[in-house]
């Protein structure tokens, strides 16, 4: 078994007491003091993740938009300078080899934000379908990523910027200067409440995200672990790849078909999914809560009139809402708003009920 990496921040999570464990090949912080209470303070004030775990491919040259547009769902052509866009990238047959959000930082530069297990494969599948006069650059190493989530983060974070330098708005990007350091602050995040993320030099996050706990303590501001953030992006209805999306699952399934844009674009797996239009799908992704008390967990069997018809992806108690949510997939009839199902928790059938998405409005 190779050895755990350890992000910029690792000495950082063990001076502020965090609980370390394994996740996408990383030692990471899954909490500090409670996945509860670093749930509440992003719901109610901020919290501080770090995600440098995460990947950043960038693609340059002049064909370096068009080659982008070519690999992902999004419109990148369309997309503008200092923009961020959550997308897909397929495989032939129409299946999610990841998700992703593009940012363009210029007219022949651009970044994808990949997953953190996903990153040597999203690499290999990018070099291998881009022209040869496009620069493919793993970034991953000499980069972290800060995500500052929670209504107080704004304020917090002008506390570090040059008086009256605008912050980005959703999904859109900002070359900042924190602390004399030059960041890419983006406007996106993946717990369903307002904040930033901020890609900065490997090399500085310690010091920004210290400076940033100290700046965002009269606000309540809180380190925050891979707990919370699992249970707020469930929260969110945020798909986890792994979970919701794997190679044989295509964004139809996933109900992603929002994020496909003009199947009359060629892109990786376009051709597949024109072939399904107007095709019954075999599942669908739904959201449930349980109506009698209980915790659904992932892999746990979906139940309809005593035989299992789908197997829950992700599930918890929400904090927020205090009741037990999940994802799952069913058949398309099992899917409607307030259909009747029930989860198979331990042998006993727990009733449940689909319920629109997300959870949280």
């Amino acid at each position: 078994m190779s050895a755990l990496r350890r992000t910029p921040l690792y000495e950082t999570h063990r001076r502020l007491g965090a609980r370390l464990v394994p996740f996408a090949g990383y030692e990471m912080p899954i909490q500090y003091s409670s996945i509860l209470e670093e749930h509440a303070a992003v719901r109610e004030r901020a919290g501080l993740f770090d995600v440098s775990h995460m990947g950043q491919i960038h693609l340059s040259g002049p064909e370096a938009p068009a080659a982008a547009d070519a690999l992902v769902t999004c419109d990148v052509l369309g997309l503008g300078i200092g923009r961020a866009r959550y997308g897909l990238m397929l495989n032939d047959a129409g299946g999610c080899i990841d998700d992703v959000i593009v940012t363009r930082l210029s007219g022949d530069e651009l970044f994808l934000c990949v997953n953190a297990s996903n990153v040597e494969k999203d690499h290999a599948w990018i070099a291998n379908h881009v022209p040869a006069g496009v620069r493919v650059d793993d970034r991953s190493d000499s980069t972290a990523l800060l995500a500052l989530q929670g209504p107080a983060s704004p304020r917090i974070l002008e506390r570090l910027v040059d008086a009256g330098a605008p912050l980005p708005k959703r999904f859109r990007v900002a070359r900042l200067a924190l602390l004399g350091r030059e960041t890419l602050v983006s406007a996106t995040g993946y717990t369903g409440a307002p904040g930033f993320e901020i890609f900065c030099a490997a090399v500085d996050a310690e010091k920004l995200f210290t400076a940033l706990l100290e700046a965002g303590a009269p606000d309540g501001l809180q380190p925050a672990g891979l707990g919370a953030r699992d249970t707020l992006r469930l929260e969110a209805a945020m798909p986890l790849y792994g979970h919701e999306l794997d190679e044989t699952t295509t964004p139809f399934e996933a109900g992603l078909e929002r994020y496909v844009k003009d199947l009359a674009r060629t892109f990786g797996g376009s051709a597949a999914l024109r072939a399904k239009v107007g095709q019954p799908l075999a599942r669908r992704l739904v959201g449930f809560e349980l109506t009698e008390r209980g915790i659904a967990r992932a892999d746990h069997e979906i139940v309809h009139a005593g035989e299992v018809v789908g197997r829950v992806t992700s599930a918890g108690p929400s904090p927020t809402l205090g009741k037990s949510i999940g994802l799952g997939y069913v058949p398309p009839a099992f899917a409607g708003a307030g259909q009747p199902l029930a989860i198979r928790i331990r042998n006993k059938d727990i009733p449940a009920r689909v319920v629109e998405l997300p959870f949280l409005r």
